[in-house]
């Protein structure tokens, strides 16, 4: 029973029961939300809460997946046109960056709820800030384009193209007196903007001018305190005389600096207009330099040599400055994961160190074709980006220190950072001298991690961590990149470089070369010992024996090559000698080779027969042959000291072979003319170990006859 002393006073109103918030709707928490939102006055970071709350609740609403099964409205119903303005003013930029971010992801969930809606509620926002025409309205007007570009930039693109927008903010951005924050507001929504093409042309036609202005004026001496003008400056300094901030200045470069790096595409028969920008891309990118050498406004002078350094000239002159190298590594050093410094100074590096794809013949053909339909000035290549000066570059970057910094970011950046990482190391492996250093640094094992996370879908990133991996591996010593105390196994580098035995479904023309290299780097690994072999030999000999028969002449060699070596290990005897059908097409077609006109071919082949022929199964293979035991006493008569070695090598293990075998092997070598090649063998050679290996040979062919004195003393 109630405790009578705790009964309330009846004249006062009960209080409205607090529902348990698992009864709470999905309607009345969304209204709460609002409500909480459209009051303010809130901590921070209880303004995030509630904003990442409705993104949560919208998001949900959305999907088949996590709706709620209960009846209910559609939760961005309950937006209204007032609940839109309230979550479209915390994008201003006078709010944090942490709420305006949480309100770019609520209003991209309500945008794509909503539907048409939430595009016209928007739309009439905008319109009715910009029509009022007053600092604060055109402050958050002008923030919210800006943060919502690449949210929906069709939309907001067509607000921007509005008849007379663009054209009235030259005019505004002229005033003697304006506010500091409308010109920052306004030059980042142009920022943003720059990533359409018809808004980027707009800005070029109607902005250039003043933007160079704020660019090149020098700023003026201060108000002076006398003036009867100083009623107009506000004590915060929002609204002043036309003085540019180094803030403004380097943010007004920023946006030239992407008119100008991204050129015009003139129409057919068309000349490209002349901007009304006096500020060339070179003098921009000087003042970007200047910045960030001074640790100022960062984030927009890498930004704006992100763009920058699209041009050659400027890529030349960025990577010839030491200080500035060593200055932008650092800043990357220092820049938070996933964060737009980071990707703006990876864009840099990724600029500087890219070579021109090669074409072939046909791709320039079509290239030329396409210059003459555009009506383009020329088609030529810029020299500066030829493979010498690229490769210049490249040993600057590397210079720097690059490397460590750049395995550092692959563990913890976004995935689009990590495949700007990932390309820059490709091209920094392209330069064969310094690949052993990158493999110290660390570069291997930021590959395999690359190639490990890259989802199986995204075969062109998967391919670039492979291709890079492969030609490191080309010039390291295996051993001394996977041995003694490194963790990483060997194992780990061989599906990266088999999946560059297929072909590459994003190219029309195949490629040999990432399929030349990653053989190379497969040949270096089958040097070592079986548990790198025999991973080859079960997850790739497929792929790697329909390349013996390549139309390429480098390809069939670096097979014979790899094969040659995998010849070490029991299994790869076995796919030439296990007495199948298969094995022995195998085993012809690698007989054939040993006659290749190509002189490191028939070497890799005699070096492949010599391992095979120590196993009797594969002499049986040979003589079962019509022309094996002919193919290899040619060897043994070529004017190569290397191939007769190969060749005579081979004889001995067919003489020497166990029981029936061997026996039928002497007779096929006699019937074959072996006494008079082994004899020419001798007269050619002048290696010790020729000569005896020979000369054993010929003992065993010859029986109890001994070789004439006149050949021995040869």
């Amino acid at each position: 029973m109630a405790d009578p002393s705790k009964q309330l006073d009846p004249s006062v109103p009960a209080p409205i029961a607090a529902k348990e918030p698992e009864n709470i709707t999905l309607e009345d928490q969304t209204l709460l939300l609002l409500a909480g939102l459209m009051e303010g006055g809130q901590e921070d970071e209880d303004t995030c809460k509630e904003l990442n709350s409705l993104t949560k609740l919208l998001n949900d609403d959305s999907s088949d997946e996590t709706r709620s099964p209960k009846p209910h409205k559609p939760l961005y119903e309950l937006i209204d046109s007032d609940s839109v303005d309230t979550i479209l003013g915390y994008l201003d930029m006078r709010q944090p960056p942490t709420v305006r971010g949480h309100a770019t992801l609520t209003t991209s969930a309500y945008l794509k709820a909503s539907g048409e809606k939430g595009v016209e509620l928007l739309t009439e926002f905008f319109n009715a800030r910009v029509g009022k025409a007053t600092y604060d309205d055109f402050i958050i007007a002008f923030s919210v384009a800006a943060s919502l570009f690449p949210v929906v930039p069709d939309v907001i693109a067509t607000l921007f193209l509005s008849e007379g927008f663009i054209v009235s903010l030259g005019p505004l951005m002229k005033r003697k007196w304006k506010s500091k924050k409308v010109e920052q507001a306004a030059l980042e929504m142009l920022n943003a903007a720059c990533m359409n093409t018809q808004c980027r042309e707009a800005i070029k036609k109607y902005c250039s001018e003043w933007l160079d202005e704020i660019v090149t004026d020098v700023p003026p001496s201060p108000v002076d305190v006398s003036s009867p003008e100083r009623k107009h400056v506000v004590e915060d300094g929002s609204i002043q005389q036309r003085i540019h901030s180094e803030q403004v200045r380097n943010l007004a470069a920023v946006v030239l600096a992407k008119l100008q790096a991204v050129p015009s595409a003139p129409s057919a028969g068309e000349e490209e207009r002349i901007q009304s920008a006096t500020t060339s891309i070179e003098e921009l990118s000087d003042m970007f330099r200047t910045m960030l050498s001074k640790n100022t406004t960062e984030q927009s002078s890498i930004e704006g040599l992100a763009y920058a350094s699209l041009q050659p000239k400027v890529k030349e002159s960025l990577a010839s400055d030491k200080s500035f190298l060593k200055t932008l590594i650092k800043a990357l050093g220092d820049a938070p994961a996933k964060s737009p410094a980071t990707y703006g100074a990876l864009s840099i590096l990724l600029n500087l160190t890219t070579y021109i794809p090669a074409l072939t013949e046909e791709q320039k053909r079509m290239s030329q074709l396409k210059a003459y339909a555009n009506a383009s000035k020329s088609s030529k290549p810029d020299p500066l980006n030829d493979d010498e000066h690229v490769s210049k570059r490249c040993q600057a970057v590397f210079d720097a220190g690059v490397i460590p910094i750049l395995v550092t970011h692959s563990q913890h950046g976004s995935a689009a950072s990590l495949m700007l990482v990932v390309s820059i190391v490709f091209s920094l492996s392209k330069t064969s001298k310094i690949r052993g250093q990158m493999a110290q640094q660390g570069a291997i094992k930021l590959l395999l991690h690359a190639f490990s996370v890259f989802p199986s879908d995204n075969i062109p990133a998967r391919r670039t961590a492979a291709h890079a991996l492969a030609r490191i591996l080309i010039s390291t010593n295996p051993v001394h990149v996977f041995g003694g105390s490194n963790p990483i196994p060997m194992t780990s580098a061989i599906r990266p470089l088999l999946l560059l035995l297929d072909d590459d479904p994003a190219t029309e023309h195949r490629d040999l070369l990432p399929v030349f290299e990653s053989l190379l780097a497969l040949t270096n690994l089958a040097s070592t010992d079986d548990t790198a072999r025999n991973p080859i030999i079960r997850l790739g000999f497929p792929r790697v024996e329909e390349l013996l028969l390549s139309n390429n002449k480098l390809v069939t060699r670096a097979t014979v090559e790899l094969i040659c070596n995998l010849m070490q290990a029991p299994g790869g005897v076995a796919k030439f000698a296990d007495g199948g059908k298969q094995a022995s097409h195998r085993m012809h077609i690698l007989l054939a080779l040993t006659d290749s006109e190509d002189f490191e071919t028939r070497r890799a082949a005699g070096g492949a027969m010599a391992s095979l022929t120590e196993w009797d199964t594969a002499v049986n293979a040979i003589l079962e042959r019509d022309r094996g035991v002919t193919l290899l006493l040619s060897l043994c008569k070529e004017d190569q000291e290397e191939l007769r070695h190969r060749g005579v090598v081979c004889i001995l293990n067919v003489l020497t072979a166990p029981g029936k075998v061997g026996e039928w092997g002497i007779k096929k070598v006699k019937e074959e003319g072996g006494v008079d090649a082994l004899k020419e063998c001798l007269k050619k050679s002048r290696s010790q170990e020729v000569l005896e290996v020979t000369v054993e040979a010929l003992k065993r062919l010859l029986g109890d006859e001994k070789p004439g004195p006149a050949l021995l003393e040869s």
